[in-house]
């Protein structure tokens, strides 16, 4: 058996080659964070020769320079260095390693180049797993750099890129003592601080339309089944007692009284007539007795029907505020025995009514305060108690579903004009502002879950 033959000088210069590579490799893993930058400048050139070095982080603005213990990074040349790597990082291609010229960068970076950089560059991005660029290593010689030189590089930078991320994960690992501490302190501070507003007991309140309505009105009914004829009085207009208010037609009562009138006149004959007859008749004396209740009947019919006609024209019993419609929508409209046409109001109220519509609506006991804005001045508000809910609700006259309210004004208060529209605003029981601020979509919710 003959002997090996001995290796040649190129496998030997390629072996040394090789366990350069791999003690750099091993420096990189066990070198510490400063430290690693310093072998990545510097001792590089050990397997790929050049001129000059710079690794550029994207997270940090210093720079580390090849043959330089602390570079000044406000130097010209460490500006425009990290202008040439920002520029290349965020290139479609700035995550891969290739060999640069002042040809392949842009015009104002390429202006500088020569009076900073020899003629070419290779730019050796450093990836994190997920592809992301967090720096890059960037030699630079005279001469073009070789295949051999980019294959030895991308094994090279993919160690060099995995020491930077592990020491970016020391750090972030060291962020909860400081940073995240102070993060993690001020996100439970903001917490408990929106808990403890949340907390916060208010007073629950509604807001709806509110207007002075009488406290004590008169109604003005018809007094019997009719037309009305004419409204005497305006809308709104203050009358006295014994005013004359409205008439209804008398058209038919007046035939009825003339009827009446014959009706007892001929009553009032035959019953004559028999009283005459009766003197000699004695048949004549029996009918007498029921000719006489007959006329009666008639003379109470009369004055029935003469009645009814006084009271054709109906007067104020009292004195206050007409308040009803339009006087042209009662004209010519029949009427019932004793519907109601108008009422008689004070003409100062202290009586707050309001609509108060359904999706607003909260419970309120009675005596709670109530708060009415005037239209007329609404920076004076008057107080009121509550005495009054509706148990079910109806359509409002903007056509919305309400509930009504009624409120006595405090005896402090000054009476409010009858008929003035405003505001108002029930105040409840104190309750947490978040259980009052979400009590629509906690009625909502228990709606769609069927509670």
């Amino acid at each position: 058996m003959s002997d090996l033959a001995p290796p040649t000088a190129g496998l030997n210069q390629h072996l040394l080659r090789l366990s350069a590579i791999l003690q750099l490799q091993a420096q990189a893993r066990l070198a510490g964070e400063a430290e690693l930058g310093f072998i990545v400048v510097n001792e590089t050139a050990g397997v790929v020769p050049y001129a000059q070095a710079a690794l550029w982080r994207a997270a940090s603005r210093n720079l580390v320079l090849s043959g330089a213990g602390a570079a000044d990074q406000d130097a010209p040349y460490a500006v425009w260095l990290r202008r040439l790597c920002t520029h290349l990082a965020a290139r479609a291609d700035g995550a891969g390693l290739r060999m640069l010229t002042a040809a392949d960068v842009a015009a104002p970076i390429a202006a500088d180049w020569a009076a900073h950089m020899p003629s070419y560059a290779m730019w050796c991005p450093l990836c994190f797993p997920d592809g992301r660029v967090a720096g890059a290593l960037l030699l630079a010689r005279p001469d073009p750099f070789a295949e051999a030189d980019a294959a030895v590089l991308q094994a090279l930078t993919g160690s060099y890129a995995q020491a930077l991320a592990w020491h970016t994960l020391q750090r972030r690992a060291r962020l909860p003592h400081s940073l995240t501490n102070r993060r993690r302190l001020a996100l439970l501070v903001l917490l408990l601080a929106v808990i403890g507003v949340g907390l916060l007991p208010i007073r629950s309140s509604i807001l709806a339309p509110a207007e002075i309505v009488p406290a004590e009105p008169t109604p003005v009914r018809a007094p019997f089944a009719g037309v009305v004829d004419s409204i005497l009085v305006a809308p709104n207009a203050t009358v006295h007692a014994g005013d004359p208010l409205l008439v209804l037609d008398t058209t038919q009562l007046a035939s009825r009284v003339e009827v009446a009138k014959k009706a007892l006149e001929f009553a009032q004959v035959e019953y004559a007539q028999v009283a005459r007859e009766a003197v000699a008749d004695t048949r004549a004396r029996g009918r007498m007795a029921l000719l006489k209740s007959k006329m009666e009947q008639q003379e109470a019919e009369l004055g029935y029907q003469q009645s009814l006609l006084g009271r054709a024209r109906v007067i104020a019993p009292t004195e206050g505020v007409a308040v009803f419609n339009d006087a042209s929508e009662w004209i010519g409209r029949p009427v019932e025995l004793g519907e109601r046409i108008m009422v008689l109001a004070p003409p100062s109220s202290r009586l707050v009514e309001l609509q108060v519509p359904v999706a607003e609506i909260a419970t309120f006991e009675p005596g709670a305060p109530v708060q009415f804005f005037g239209n007329l001045s609404p920076d004076q508000p008057v107080t009121a108690q509550l005495n009054f809910a509706s148990y079910s609700s109806a359509v409002g006259a903007d056509g919305v579903m309400a509930y009504v309210f009624r409120a006595q004004l405090d005896e402090a208060a000054p009476p409010q004009r009858l008929g003035l529209k405003g505001t108002g605003k029930v105040y409840g029981e104190r309750r947490p502002l978040a259980l009052w601020l979400l009590r629509r979509p906690l009625a909502t919710l228990r709606q769609w879950l069927a509670l």
